[in-house]
Order: structure tokens, then sequence, then C-alpha cells
């Protein structure tokens, strides 16, 4: 494959030795972090800065496209996005061939509650001005991308797009159905409201539904700005599918009869809960996330053959497919990008980001983590990011996040959670995301400049960062 030189401006500086005794060279500075304002126990971790890097020069960037790639060692161009490993690195390559790293803010979508209305008509006076005003101020702290739930016509139809993606949630509206049929709630719901924590990937009525709910995406098949598409968000992939199947559905049950068959076909007999083996059950993981993958792919392929599929949002904190090799395969199989919302740990794990990588052979996103400042005057008492003291404190925090993801040859973006902060006043947003500093804006749409300048500083060198991180392995 091809290599990707890099100008004389951008060498940077390197003194070999082992990675231990170069990360030690770094210099940290130390954050306090709590989970929440309720929580009295206070931890300090150790932050990495671009500064603090040891023997880190940056240079000159690349010029960029307009897209966002970066203009060097310009690959196939095929008119929209595509990935491809270059040297061991994966990359996103945008629609004119250029290498391209993307950095979104997710739920880029102006607020609905009556201070937020009140400063957008202030500010802006229409989604037009607005979409355009907001895509130039991002791009200005180096960001180049729209997250899930976001204004996606309104981006799209500005002056300058940004590179979007979409959400569609054909098995989360599925199961909005079924709860109805259930009277309103089912007797034993998880933590994402499925019934045992059990998509119901093996429903007839799904393979009917789903083609009606991916159907709309054909109007942005022929838009080079969509990077590609995620469906559903943080969906329960339990390493012990099997066993809920046979010991907690019905038996006239579409779920219970499927996984009956599987099991009986394995094992050659009538067979039941008391024959399951661990083999088994990480084997039945696969046969039933991939059912949920081929369906999905083979309608989003039949609506739009030409973007990328970036997953169904694996959640970090909450599920156990992220320590599943089977479902890793699976993944590969059908996922251009693997998505990974990434919560309650200080920073991505190299070993575990390896594994991915190695397990899925495809690229990952970062596709939601955020932590919250506390002198923003919120209440802060909600959701899964750490809890900081100041502004200055998250710009620290994603310092040394993204400067991990950065040095990870199977990382190619990460998307904020999220662009504005949560109103408290708003109450008819769910209960994770109602009183946080999670914005890089609040809601009179002023920006946490603290945050955002360290933001930028890492953002607006990403491509001397990463040739310095590769050119110290």
């Amino acid at each position: 494959m091809k290599r990707i030189y890099l100008p004389i401006a951008c060498a940077l500086l390197f003194l070999p030795g082992s990675e231990s005794a170069f990360a030690q060279k770094n210099k940290t500075v130390s954050v306090p972090t709590r989970q929440n304002a309720l929580d009295s126990v206070w931890t300090s971790y150790e932050a990495t800065t671009v500064q603090g890097l040891y023997r880190y020069r940056s240079g000159k960037e690349p010029a960029l496209s307009r897209f966002g790639g970066y203009m060097t060692d310009r690959q196939e161009a095929t008119g929209f996005f595509r990935t491809q490993q270059i040297d061991g690195r994966w990359w996103i390559i945008d629609p004119e061939g250029y290498p391209f790293h993307h950095r979104a803010t997710v739920a880029m979508s102006p607020g609905t509650s009556e201070r937020q209305k009140t400063a957008f008509a202030e500010k802006f006076g229409s989604d037009a001005v607005w979409a355009t005003a907001e895509s130039q101020r991002l791009r200005g702290y180096g960001f180049n991308g729209a997250g899930a739930w976001s204004a996606t016509e309104d981006i799209r139809n500005s002056e300058h797009p940004l590179v979007y993606t979409v959400i569609v949630s054909p098995m989360g509206s599925y199961r909005n159905q079924h709860v109805r049929r259930y009277g309103g709630s089912y007797p034993v719901a998880g933590w994402q409201g499925y019934r045992f924590d059990l998509p119901m990937v093996f429903d007839r009525e799904f393979d009917e539904y789903i083609e009606k709910a991916i159907a709309p995406l054909a109007r942005y098949k022929d838009d080079p700005y969509l990077l590609g598409y995620f469906t559903d968000n943080e969906l329960p992939w339990y390493t012990d599918a099997l066993d809920r199947h046979l010991n907690l559905l019905a038996k006239d049950e579409q779920g219970y009869i499927a996984a009956k068959e599987w099991l009986d076909a394995r094992k050659g007999r009538d067979a039941g809960p008391e024959d399951i083996t661990e083999e088994d059950r990480l084997e039945f993981s696969a046969y039933f996330f991939e059912t949920y993958m081929k369906k999905v792919t083979d309608a989003l392929r039949w609506a739009d053959p030409n973007h990328l599929y970036l997953g169904c949002r694996f959640n970090q904190e909450k599920n156990q497919e992220l320590t599943n090799p089977y479902i890793f395969a699976v993944a590969g199989k059908y996922m251009d990008i693997v998505s990974i919302n990434h919560y309650r740990k200080w920073q991505p794990e190299q070993e575990q980001m390896n594994q991915w990588g190695e397990w899925v052979g495809k690229p990952f996103l970062i596709t939601e983590w955020y932590t919250k400042g506390e002198d923003s005057g919120l209440p802060n008492e909600t959701g899964a990011g750490w809890n900081v003291p100041t502004q200055n404190d998250r710009g620290l925090f994603y310092e040394n996040f993204t400067l991990e993801l950065l040095r990870n040859p199977h990382s190619v973006g990460w998307h904020w959670f999220r662009y504005q902060d949560n109103d408290p006043e708003d109450l008819t947003t769910d209960p994770s995301n109602r009183d946080s500093n999670k914005g890089v804006f609040d809601s009179d749409y002023e920006p946490w400049e603290p945050l955002l300048r360290r933001m930028a500083t890492v953002n607006k060198q990403v491509y001397s960062l990463i040739r310095y991180f590769d050119a110290k392995k």
C-alpha cells in the first residue's frame, strides 16, 4: 500500500527507547474527578497534554480538502467516504481520496427548552443561519463533523456542510410498538427497555418493520458529505443470551423457538438449558448478533449502497460484547467502522483497543464520551461522564483521552457528547440528559472557552500527532 509521507516541515523529533520509558518522560497534570455531584469521593487521575508530550514539536499541518481530509498522498477517490489501512494504520478516506479523521459533536441541533429557544432566536433567527454559523464555529475549534441525533437536514443544506452521520433505530422503534402490545410496559425490562435484555431479532414482524424504517434513508444515498449510518444505540448483547431465551421466554415465542432449534441442532438431540456450555453461549451470542446484523445491513445496502455502516454503538460500560471476540468477528463481516460509546473509564486502554481492531479487522470510532465541569452552575447529578472541577479540567480530560486514541492505529475519530448543555428546566428530556454540563456550548449558545481551547489544541494538529505516535513504534 502507499505510504503517507510527511513534509519536512512536519518532521518530529523522537528519541528511541521503550514505550514505557517514553511514556514516563511525558509530563502530566493531575485532575480530580468524581462520578457525579452526589458522589463524595474524589479521585485524582493523571492527564497527558500535547504540551507535555516528550520531544513533540508540532509541524505545519497539510492543507484540508473541502471535506476536511488531509491533502497529502492522495488515494483512490470514489466520491464517497470509505476506509483504508495504510502502513498498519486505519484511515477514513474522503470522497476526493484524502486521508480523513472524524471529529464531531453529538446532537448538533438547536435546543428545545424555552431558554434555548429564546437564545436561538436572538443569535440566529433561522435554522439555516444557525447551521452555517455553528458549522463554521466548530471548524474554528478543529471539529469537522456532526454525530448522531444531529439536525442533518439543516447541516447538509448549509453553505459548507460538516461531514455528518445519520442514526436510524429500527429495533428501538420496533421495541416501542412491542411495549404497547404488553399494555404499556414489559413485565421485566432491562436497562434499555428490552424485556430480559433481549432485542427481538428473531421476530418475523421485525423483518417487515425494518424495511419500512430504513427505506427513507435512500434520500441520502448521493450526498458525499454523509459519512455513514448508525443503527440503534447500545443494544444489549449479553453473553448469556441463550440462557435468557430458553429460561425466560414462553415456549411459543419466536425467540424461544429459534434458540431451541439452534441448540438442538448444535447438540444433535433434544437439548435444554442444562446442556448449555460456555462455548455454546459464545457461539449463540454470535448467531444472535449476526441475525440482527444481516437484517439491518441488507436493508441499508438496499436503500443506500454508497455509504459506510458505522455499527450499532456498543456500550463500553454496560454491555459484554466488547470483551467477546465472537461478537467482533461478526461485526467485521458487516460493519465498515465499529462504533463504541465509552464511559466510566478515565481513558481508553491500548490493549483493549488493539483487541477490538484485531478481532474485527476494521477501524473504530468512539461515538460518545464527555466530562462535566462543576464550575458550570449546573447540578451535574445525572449522566455517565466524569465530574471535574473546572472547564479547564474538562479540556485536560479531552487532551488525555484523545491522545490515547491517536496513539492507536485502529482509531479513526471521536464524537464528543454533546453540542449543547442540558437545560434542567426542560422536563421533556430523559433523566440522564437533564441537568448536566456535557456540551461545548451552554444553553445560551456561549462557548465554554477553556474547554474548547484545549480541544482545539489537539484537533488542529491531529495529523502531526498521528505521525509522532507512529514514529515511536
